[in-house]
């Protein structure tokens, strides 16, 4: 294959040198257990506190309030499931929007069968949340609400702010998976009124197999994990140290070049995007054009399967989705496009592509170069 154009990093990331630099010392001369009381393990237990510092720095929090999971599924189990058990002498009313990953639709699908009941504010057509529905949906019941902070199909962002002070206005407690938006976007949970947050080393150029989620102080939430007594007793197992100093140093890197990569994502995309609305074909833009992350970009393209132009840009050496990676080789249109009030044809026709910091703008051309040549022949 002559070129190979890597376009998802929607799905992962390739992980940062630095990042694997910093880690390498821990898989190899400190492999201590970080529960131990000899030295090599209290220097494992120091380096996974310096990471919980970096991960609470970045978003604002106190370190005491992050715990490590294995990935952003598992913070979202954690979170919703902890949340709801702990406090459903409340109530057992939870709401979550209609185009949530499925990490929180099927936690919730788990909690309607243990008789908590879930409601689906739905999302307008640029996949923004109706806010209005979504006061009209809380009730006297309602203990939690779970809206993502930018959908991992069509990269719209939400309105996470306006969304934590309705919560507090009602005392429900707000819960965020933000695996796409960490990295990409500002987060400041204090000023959001954000009460738990979930994220995923690997999508900002961390450690697979590494996550994280907030929970502030005074938020009750049980252990979904039985075992030892790790991270204050909520979440038990041997710390992945090498992972947990891996998502520390990437978050810290992402935050410091912040500005500077979404300003390159942005080049990247707005010239994808004008180029694809000059072709002789119909195409329709799913998503917010404005609040979205800065590179991604999901169009459908009227008349083709979105699998035939993942699977034709394949042998191009492209690497790009019809949707979530969570969802791939699934026989059924995106439920997100389909929850966004679009027929059909354009939920089944969608390309999603999603830029990274490796990519440049002679990587676009190739890329309409081979659209073109696939949606003409």
């Amino acid at each position: 294959m002559d070129r190979f154009i890597y376009l998802d990093h929607a799905a992962t990331t390739q992980i940062d040198k630095e990042v694997l630099d910093e880690m390498m010392p821990y898989m190899t001369y400190y492999y201590g257990n970080a529960s131990s009381l000899y030295g090599l393990g209290k220097q494992s237990r120091e380096a996974v506190e310096k990471a919980r510092k970096q991960v609470a720095n970045v978003i604002n929090c106190n370190s005491n309030e992050i715990y490590f999971t294995s990935c952003g599924s598992e913070s979202d189990n954690l979170a919703i499931k902890g949340i709801a058990k702990a406090n459903q002498n409340r109530g057992k009313h939870i709401i979550i929007s209609n185009i949530e990953h499925p990490a929180v639709i099927e936690t919730c699908k788990t909690l309607e069968k243990e008789g908590f009941e879930i409601s689906y504010a739905p999302v307008k057509e640029n996949g923004i949340i109706d806010l209005d529905m979504l006061k009209k949906t809380i009730r006297r019941d309602t203990i939690l609400i779970s809206v993502m902070t930018a959908n991992n199909e069509v990269g719209t962002i939400q309105p996470i702010e306006e969304i934590g002070k309705i919560a507090k206005l009602y005392n429900v407690i707000f819960h965020t998976d933000s695996v796409q938006a960490v990295g990409n976007l500002y987060i400041n949970v204090k000023k959001m009124n954000i009460d738990a947050l979930s994220m995923s080393g690997h999508k900002f150029y961390g450690p697979k197999g590494v996550g994280a989620l907030y929970v502030k102080s005074g938020i009750n939430f049980y252990r979904q994990q039985d075992g030892g007594h790790q991270e204050k007793e909520k979440r038990s197992g041997t710390e992945n140290v090498a992972g947990i100093v891996g998502i520390g140093k990437a978050i810290e890197i992402a935050e410091k070049n912040r500005v500077q990569y979404n300003s390159h994502l942005k080049n990247l995309r707005n010239a994808y995007v004008k180029n694809v609305l000059n072709f002789n074909k119909r195409v329709f833009i799913n998503g917010d054009m404005e609040e979205r992350l800065s590179g991604n970009m999901n169009i459908s393209f009227l008349g083709y399967k979105g699998a035939y132009l993942v699977e034709e840009l394949d042998k191009r050496g492209i690497c790009a989705s019809s949707g979530s990676a969570c969802s791939a080789g699934l026989p059924m249109p995106s439920s997100v496009l389909m929850n966004m009030n679009h027929n059909i044809k354009i939920a089944e026709s969608s390309l999603r592509i999603t830029f990274g910091k490796e990519n440049t703008i002679q990587d676009v051309e190739y890329l309409i170069y081979c659209l073109n040549d696939i949606l003409n022949s």
